[in-house]
């Protein structure tokens, strides 16, 4: 690959993108091609009578069996040294990690404050501005004036990254310019440039010129955006989006906080059905108590009457065998009177031994104590209020009686 300089003569672009034309000079001429894939990163239009630099490749068109120059890149004659100075510090700065991704500091994703460091004469500017001021203007924005062209303008904005970094006032950094040829941006091809960018203790956000000018400002920053408004849309998040993003979350919260609640109120449903009151469980086991004295007295009326029918059998088995029959008679009759007696007698004592339980029960009833003219008192939780001081005025309570409740609201407690 080789550098040939010339005229440009018989330029032509065909549909297909591709650029075919003479470069010439005094003694000599040969046919040039630059293909398409090659062309659409100038951002200027070669054109007739034009001085060129070309960096090409010697290839044979073999169809036509014609010496040609495929075109690499191609520049305007008279930026060749400057372009030398960027290749080399480029290369230089690269190998010495100032360009490496993983010093690339992260940009905030809802910024405060932004800096902007350019002009104040910049169309960039006004640029910026309008585009942060469309997308979000509640966000700050701080303007450090540099020279962005000249002598002192790659000084001035270094000396600005240094103060920015100082000050610690903005969340990010825009370094802008608009569009120009190499000579106008070589500023931002300086190497202390570079070195303050990456210095600053602030994200820094380059924009500057057009798609396809490429700095070394570009290069050290953070990010890089093809143009200035790109810049300024990069760094500021889109109020009205964020209102989009937050409504939506809003509902999300809504809906999801109405099912849980309605999830929370078909779970207390489902224990309040299955809630079973004292008094019910008492009057239960009363009922079975009285099933099992009930049980227990045809049980032992049971067993006296098979007894006495056992008696009678032996007695009329036995009658004739009884030395005196009317004695044995009257002596069995006396025993089964007194059996029947002790009987009963035991009969009462488990009758009276039931109704003290009985009274045990109700006496240890909470129905009972209301029915005295008591009350249960609980707080909005369910909890039983023992002690006047864990209540304050303004609080609601729950009231329990004998019969039925009430709600009440606390005036004042002493």
């Amino acid at each position: 690959m080789l550098w040939v300089s010339g005229e440009i003569s018989n330029y032509m672009r065909a549909r297909s993108g591709h650029s075919y034309f003479v470069l010439k000079d005094e003694l000599s001429q040969v046919r040039c091609v630059m293909f398409r894939h090659r062309s659409q990163y100038m951002d200027w239009m070669p054109a007739d009578g034009m001085q060129v630099e070309v960096q090409a490749l010697v290839t044979l068109y073999e169809a036509r069996g014609e010496f040609q120059l495929n075109i690499e890149s191609m520049r305007r004659a008279g930026v060749g040294v400057l372009y030398e100075r960027f290749l080399k510090l480029r290369d230089q700065l690269e190998r010495q990690g100032l360009f490496a991704a993983e010093l690339k500091r992260a940009l905030p994703a809802y910024p405060r404050t932004i800096g902007v460091i350019t002009s104040l004469k910049a169309a960039a500017l006004r640029d910026v501005l309008t585009t942060l001021r469309r997308r979000n203007p509640s966000i700050n924005v701080i303007v450090y004036p540099v020279q962005v062209q000249g002598d002192v303008a790659a000084g001035e904005v270094a000396k600005a990254l240094e103060v920015a970094g100082h000050r610690a006032e903005c969340d990010v950094i825009i370094l802008a310019r608009g569009g120009g040829s190499i000579e106008d941006l070589w500023a931002f091809n300086e190497e202390r440039v570079a070195r303050a960018i990456r210095a600053c203790p602030i994200p820094v956000v380059s924009g500057i010129g057009h798609e396809t000018d490429i700095t070394i400002a570009d290069l050290a920053a953070d990010r890089r955006a093809p143009t200035p408004t790109a810049a300024a849309e990069l760094v500021s998040p889109d109020a009205a989006e964020l209102s989009r993003r937050i409504n939506a979350l809003a509902q999300r919260v809504s809906s999801r906080t109405r099912r849980s609640l309605e999830n929370g109120m078909q779970r207390l449903d489902a224990n309040m059905r299955r809630l079973e009151h004292p008094r019910h469980r008492i009057e239960l086991q009363m009922e079975r108590l009285r099933g099992l004295k009930d049980r227990q007295a045809a049980s032992w009326l049971d067993q006296i009457d098979r007894k006495r029918w056992m008696l009678s059998s032996l007695l009329h088995r036995g009658h004739k065998f009884l030395p005196r029959p009317d004695e044995s008679l009257l002596s069995i009759s006396l025993l089964i009177e007194r059996l029947c007696l002790s009987t009963n007698a035991k009969l009462g004592r488990l009758d009276a031994r039931a109704t003290s339980l009985r009274g045990s029960l109700d006496h240890l009833s909470p129905m009972l104590v209301l029915a005295r003219g008591y009350s249960v008192v609980r707080d909005e939780e369910g909890r039983v209020i023992r002690d006047a001081s864990t209540i304050s005025a303004g609080d609601r309570l729950d009231i329990s009686l004998a019969s039925g409740g009430i709600t009440a609201r606390v005036e004042s407690n002493s």
